[in-house]
């Protein structure tokens, strides 16, 4: 943590397709502007954003998975899964499955995550 900081990890929240491109590069610039492992990160997808961890291989999908590499959690609302119709196996490998994607963002701010929406 730096310094006397309260803050544990960041939470960036995402529910539109529209805005992957612009969030992935917040979290990309975060990680250079950071000592290595300096603050835990995850990335929640709720709503229609969700869609986009089952897309076909993209350059979002691409970015998605270097950073998954470096230690970005990504995760989805199941109840959005569910509403979309998209299953666990239909995910990509590196996004884990949280059951109420508003709870997350309360639990992670509650254990001193910052949150983040582009």
């Amino acid at each position: 943590n730096r310094g006397n900081s309260m803050v544990s990890g960041v939470i960036f929240h995402i529910d539109e397709n529209s805005k992957w491109e612009v969030l992935l590069h917040n979290v990309k610039n975060l990680l250079l502007a950071c000592k290595s492992n300096e603050y835990a990160v995850e990335v929640l997808a709720n709503g229609d954003a969700v869609a986009s961890y089952v897309t076909p291989p993209s350059d979002i999908a691409r970015m998605m998975e270097n950073l998954a590499k470096s230690n970005i959690t990504f995760a989805a609302c199941n109840n959005s899964m569910r509403g979309m119709k998209i299953k666990v196996e239909d995910l990509f490998s590196f996004v884990k499955v949280v059951p109420v994607g508003v709870l997350e963002l309360i639990q992670k701010q509650n254990e001193g995550y910052a949150y983040i929406k582009p």
